[in-house]
């Protein structure tokens, strides 16, 4: 009996050095692996491109990334030419609080012309938003919208 008891503490023992060791090799492996992803995509990537080092979203890729989140609800204010989220689109493309409803009618017209009914990207969108905007911008410029 003292023998089996023996051989269960030996195999026990041996069994967490196994466990033990295993974890520092699949530590490794997993820093290794990350380490490479790393230095294969660098700082230059889209993902890193888009945000600043403090981890907030650069202002020209803001539109973007609210059409993309967006998309459903936007297609909904859109079909209607007015909304929170088609508001809120507006303002980040530079549409004054004034000008929201003259823009809301413009991408309604746009909208039912040139994305409804078709599977659009949402940079496709994007743009055609934007090019809507321009009219109803103080300043007339194009924002400097990354697509």
């Amino acid at each position: 009996m003292r023998t089996w008891s023996s051989s269960a503490a030996f195999a026990a023992a041996g069994l967490a050095v196994l466990l033990a060791t295993g974890g520092c090799t699949l530590k490794a492996t997993l820093q290794q692996t990350t380490d490479t992803t790393s230095n294969m995509t660098g700082t230059t990537s889209s993902a890193h491109s888009w945000v600043t080092e403090d981890g907030l979203l650069k202002p020209q890729y803001k539109a973007i990334a609210f059409v993309t989140d967006n998309q459903s609800n936007l297609q909904r204010d859109l079909a209607a030419g007015h909304g929170e989220y088609l508001t809120s689109l507006g303002t980040l493309l530079g549409v004054p609080a004034h000008q929201q409803p003259a823009y809301g009618e413009a991408a309604q017209s746009r909208y039912a012309r040139d994305l409804d009914g078709a599977a659009h990207t949402p940079a496709a969108w994007l743009s055609v938003l934007n090019e809507t905007a321009r009219p109803f911008r103080s300043d007339a410029a194009d924002l400097a919208l990354e697509r």
